[in-house]
């Protein structure tokens, strides 16, 4: 049985091993960038705020566990799901396209941690820009915290064994036609996995393109979750505060 990736849609971020292979993610550090974040932007008392791309909502958990009003939001039904268990009068989960507009407005939107460019068509970029645009309210601020393409395609790790509660992961990875792409090949209980992730390796400058078609200002930059200033060379993040 082999499973491909062939749209935004697609079944890998459906799967439980998408979760298990993510799931050494350094979370403490995740809670640090959000405690900055918030910080800086120093958002109103019960602000609304948009996990947009939440997966199975730990952030969004989070980020109201610091007193704000949360939706958490992504395309994966699974996901919303999972994190559906963990609601509350201040906290709620829905499944969304970030290509379409919300029909409340929000304090602050995050999409964290590189969960963009992830589209068949490139133009969708734009789209899911102007939908985050149109969902803040006059006052609100967005965060798009994405991978530093120029030091990622720099240190690329073409090929990678990772074991995860026993299944093993080959992983290869590689740039094509402007796209950052990941192989993903395993078994698991005699089936055989395939997929691939693909994601559009966006530039600060094909960002500041595509937000200026977008109507939208780029308010600040930063190149790690500590908020220090971004360098194209040398940054482990592109984050960017816009409205």
């Amino acid at each position: 049985m082999q499973e491909s990736k062939k749209t935004y849609s697609n079944n890998w971020f459906n799967t439980p091993f998408y979760h298990i292979l993510y799931k050494d993610r350094d979370y403490a550090e995740a809670q640090l960038f959000i405690d900055n974040i918030t910080e800086y932007l120093n958002l109103p008392e019960n602000a609304k705020v948009l996990d947009l791309a939440c997966g199975r909502g730990r952030h969004s958990i989070y980020l109201n566990k610091l007193g704000y009003n949360v939706v958490g939001a992504d395309l994966s039904e699974n996901s919303i799901a999972f994190a559906k268990k963990c609601e509350n009068d201040t906290l709620h989960f829905e499944v969304k396209d970030m290509r379409e507009p919300f029909n409340e407005k929000f304090d602050a939107i995050f999409n964290l941690f590189t969960s963009f460019g992830y589209f068949e068509n490139s133009e969708d970029n734009l789209t899911a820009l102007k939908a985050i645009k149109s969902s803040l309210n006059d006052f609100g601020f967005a965060v798009l915290d994405f991978m530093n393409v120029e030091k990622v395609a720099e240190n690329l790790k073409s090929e990678e064994t990772k074991e995860v509660d026993g299944i093993v992961f080959n992983i290869k990875r590689w740039i094509e036609n402007g796209y950052i792409l990941k192989n993903i090949v395993f078994d698991f209980e005699g089936k055989h996995f395939d997929f691939t992730e693909k994601v559009k390796a966006l530039t600060l400058e094909d960002f500041e393109t595509l937000m200026e078609q977008a109507g939208i200002y780029l308010l600040d930059t930063f190149g790690d979750y500590k908020l220090h200033k971004f360098y194209k060379k040398e940054s482990d993040r592109l984050i960017m505060i816009f409205k």
